[in-house]
């Protein structure tokens, strides 16, 4: 029997926090040093060197910085995501003409993907945010561009609430969206062709492929997104850490100053650990959402 709409909303929203917890936990000290490699790339010859200098400069713990607003922008993220994912798959179905249960083609779940992430993205630009903003903490008070640093979540808060107010917090909007819509399309289509791949030669349903298909459909997905938008994520990593010294330039006058003043290839700084970092924290993602929705499903067919 198929749970209630508003219970199968409550079962994706639960499935898409623990997936995300699961992503932040497997790939924290990748995506600091991405960010730090994204601001200041003049500072950093590779990813191993960005690393090293992590660990001399505040030690282990410097790799776990921005680790609590990271685990919120995630599990506020996906649990949005996977939520508006499972209500825009019911929309594609309606337009498509078909019934309820109908499966839909890998195609038309990419679609659903790519409309939800407009709604995850209004609740993962003000905690990402924050995360940025903490990770890039030492280079920005060690370049001088700010005279005191925030090295504290509450302190990041109180510093965007003090400058900007509020709308502080959805600096780098426009950029998140225009990095979501396509990056998701990407991300779930990838995904599930994976998926259906792996489905085909093994003669078996999608659901009952196993862990290790889905852990690597997942981190496929997550690699396919990262190649497509990651000039995207560079420029809106750079207007939210950038933002602290003030009036910040949008999207396209931000994009057009790196490549002018720094090259193309400044908006792909920290790709190296970002593709390092995608098998196993979007393959933990994934394995996370399908194993509890999975779960969850169970009870109301028992």
């Amino acid at each position: 029997m198929a749970p209630h709409p508003v219970m199968q909303a409550i079962i994706d929203l639960s499935a898409g926090a623990i997936g995300g917890t699961a992503c932040v936990l497997s790939g924290q000290p990748l995506d600091t040093a991405k960010v730090k490699m994204q601001t200041f790339p003049s500072l950093y010859r590779g990813f191993v060197h960005c690393f090293s200098s992590i660990y001399k400069q505040v030690g282990l713990r410097g790799l776990y910085q921005g680790t609590s607003p990271a685990l919120m922008a995630n599990i506020a993220e996906n649990s949005v995501l996977f939520m508006s994912y499972g209500f825009c798959q019911e929309v594609v179905r309606t337009m498509a003409g078909l019934g309820t249960e109908a499966p839909l083609s890998d195609m038309q779940k990419a679609c659903a993907g790519s409309v939800a992430s407009i709604f995850s993205s209004l609740v993962l630009c003000p905690t990402e945010l924050v995360k940025c903003r903490l990770q890039a903490m030492y280079e920005m008070e060690a370049s001088g561009k700010i005279a005191k640093g925030q090295h504290t979540v509450w302190s990041v808060v109180k510093s965007v609430m003090k400058q900007n107010g509020p709308t502080g917090f959805f600096t780098g909007l426009t950029t998140t969206i225009a990095r979501e819509v396509p990056g998701y399309f990407c991300f779930f289509g990838a995904y599930e062709l994976c998926r259906t791949t792996f489905a085909d030669n093994m003669k078996c349903s999608k659901e009952d492929i196993g862990v290790a298909p889905i852990v690597f459909s997942g981190g496929f997905g997550g690699a396919c997104l990262w190649l497509v938008v990651y000039p995207f994520d560079c420029v809106k990593s750079r207007i939210q850490v950038m933002s602290m010294m003030g009036r910040q330039e949008g999207f396209f006058k931000t994009m057009m100053t790196i490549m002018r003043t720094e090259g193309v290839r400044a908006l792909y700084s920290g790709l190296t650990p970002t593709m390092i970092r995608t098998f196993p924290a979007n393959g933990a993602l994934f394995l996370g959402y399908e194993a509890s929705r999975k779960f969850m499903m169970k009870q109301f067919d028992s």
